[in-house]
């Protein structure tokens, strides 16, 4: 996919009122990032959740109009939230509150559509940006809101928490945050299959050397320079993003 702006020049935070108001007279689009600070085991950073869902918010508005705010670092929800430096917001209420004044804003300045992007795609976090959509849309105020997720979209891989979706996906946007030399070699330890019917769940365990990581072996990921699979990826899940923006009933 080829972008018409570098993905910088999308970011509310780093653009001044001039240039706001003139992308959003071309495209009046305004993605809203959710992410969360997660323990996404020991070769992803804490910020996976948030750095992805910000990184093709920002890819689909340099491609096909509109800005990006800031990612709002903040989930709830999921199998992880007592992992090592997991902050998750117990409920959904103060996520709802919030976005909600983000709304009310974009309200407030015209904007006719607005994007909610999670990256995290806990049931509670998904059951979230979907009733504050619905919720939103009822009411017939502007901007209508387009709820989506990172495992929603239409890529050839199976989203994943920790495993080859998730590493490869970051790898195509921050590959240099990628780790796979924390863990262990597939010499040390050969591929750990998922368990009793297809369950990742002895993973939870504290110790396993894929800890945390619910889905397929990501040091089978092929994530060597020549390989594209990463930026395939990348580019379904942004190329996604775009049609559902441009859908006639967004």
């Amino acid at each position: 996919m080829t972008n018409d702006k570098d993905p910088q020049q999308v970011q509310v935070e780093r653009m001044l009122p001039h240039q706001v108001e003139a992308a959003i007279a071309a495209r009046s689009v305004v993605y809203l990032p959710l992410g969360s600070i997660e323990y996404h085991s020991h070769h992803l950073p804490l910020g996976l959740d948030g750095l992805t869902a910000h990184g093709i918010c920002t890819r689909a508005a340099a491609a096909a109009g509109g800005v990006v705010l800031p990612t709002l670092w903040f989930g709830t929800g999921g199998t992880h939230t007592a992992y090592p430096w997991t902050i998750m917001a117990p409920t959904a209420a103060p996520l709802t509150e919030l976005v909600t004044i983000a709304l009310r804003r974009l309200s407030d300045l015209g904007v006719q559509l607005c994007v909610l992007f999670t990256g995290h795609f806990a049931d509670e976090q998904l059951a979230l940006i979907d009733t504050v959509a619905a919720d939103w849309n009822a009411t017939g105020a502007c901007p209508h809101v387009l709820a989506l997720a990172v495992n929603r979209s239409d890529a050839s891989l199976a989203p994943d928490h920790a495993g080859i979706f998730e590493t490869s996906l970051l790898h195509a946007l921050a590959p240099g945050l990628v780790q796979l030399h924390r863990l262990p070699s597939l010499n040390e330890l050969p591929t750990d299959p998922p368990g009793q019917h297809g369950s990742w769940n002895h993973r939870h365990t504290p110790g396993h050397p894929l800890w945390g990581v619910m889905g397929p072996d990501p040091r089978t990921a092929n994530l060597r320079p020549q390989s594209q699979g990463p930026q395939r990826l990348l580019d379904q899940v942004v190329e996604w993003v775009c049609r559902e923006v441009s859908a006639p009933d967004s």
